[in-house]
C-alpha cells in the first residue's frame, strides 16, 4: 500500500516508516502537521494516512481536523487516526459522512504489529476500525448531544404520540395504559428535557414536541 504518515514526534514517525517498509508498504510522504498532512494526501493520494491527533501549533486535535479537511478534498480518503488520546468532537465529524474507510485506534493499547496491520489494511479497503474506549466516548458525547437519550423506551412513544397531536386520553386508549400513567409519563419527559414547572404545561408540551422533531 501506498502511505502517509504524520505524527509530529520525529522518532515515532521514523518508527512507523521503518515497521511499513518492513513489511512492505511504501510511504510516499512522512509530515508533522496538519497543514502539511492535507498538501501530502491531496498530491499523493495514498492508499491510507496514519495520522495523529495532537501536531503543532496547538498540540490540540489538528490530526483530527486536518484528517476531517482534506475527506472534504478527497472524498472518503482513508485515514486511521494512531493517537494517546481521544478527541471525539472531530472523531465524530470523521463518521458524520458515512463514507467508511476511517479509524481510530490507541497507541497504548495496539497489542501487537499484526493488529495495527490489519486495521490500516481494513481501512484502506472501505471499513472502519475503532478502539472500544474511542467508540465508548462517543457515545458517551452522543448521549449529552441528544435531549431524548435519556427517555425510556416508554416515554419515546408517549413523545411520539404526543407530537403527533394526540391528547392525553388518546394516548392512554393507544398504549392501554391509564391516564394517571400518561401524566406520570408527561412529567418525567418534562423533567428529562430540563422543561421547568414555572411554564405552563401546554407550553412545555410544545417544547417537548419540538426536542422531540428536532432529534
Amino acid at each position: 500500500m501506498r502511505i502517509v504518515v504524520a505524527d509530529d514526534a520525529v522518532l515515532i514517525r521514523a518508527g512507523l516508516i521503518s515497521l511499513l517498509e518492513e513489511f512492505g508498504h511504501e510511504v510516499v510522504a512522512a509530515v508533522g502537521d496538519g497543514k502539511s498532512l492535507v498538501q501530502a494526501i491531496v498530491e499523493h493520494r495514498p492508499d491510507v494516512s496514519v495520522v495523529d491527533v495532537r501536531m503543532p501549533p496547538s498540540f490540540t486535535d489538528e490530526g483530527l481536523r486536518a484528517a476531517v479537511e482534506v475527506r472534504g478534498l478527497v472524498p472518503g480518503a482513508p485515514v486511521l487516526i494512531l493517537s494517546q488520546y481521544v478527541e471525539v468532537s472531530y472523531a465524530d465529524d470523521l463518521l458524520a459522512d458515512a463514507r467508511g474507510s476511517v479509524g481510530y485506534l490507541l497507541k497504548d493499547r495496539v497489542v501487537d504489529v499484526d493488529e495495527f496491520l490489519d486495521g490500516l489494511r481494513r481501512v484502506a479497503l472501505g471499513g472502519t476500525v475503532f478502539d472500544p474506549q474511542v467508540v465508548s466516548q462517543l457515545m458517551v458525547r452522543r448521549r449529552k448531544n441528544d435531549p431524548l437519550a435519556m427517555l425510556t423506551p416508554r416515554e419515546r412513544e408517549v413523545l411520539g404520540l404526543m407530537a403527533e397531536g394526540k391528547s392525553n386520553q388518546a394516548i392512554g386508549r393507544q398504549l392501554v395504559i391509564s391516564d394517571g400513567a400518561v401524566e406520570k409519563h408527561i412529567r418525567s419527559i418534562f423533567s428529562k428535557l430540563d422543561l421547568h414547572a414555572d411554564d405552563s404545561d401546554q407550553h412545555r408540551r410544545v417544547l417537548a414536541v419540538l426536542a422531540y422533531l428536532r432529534s
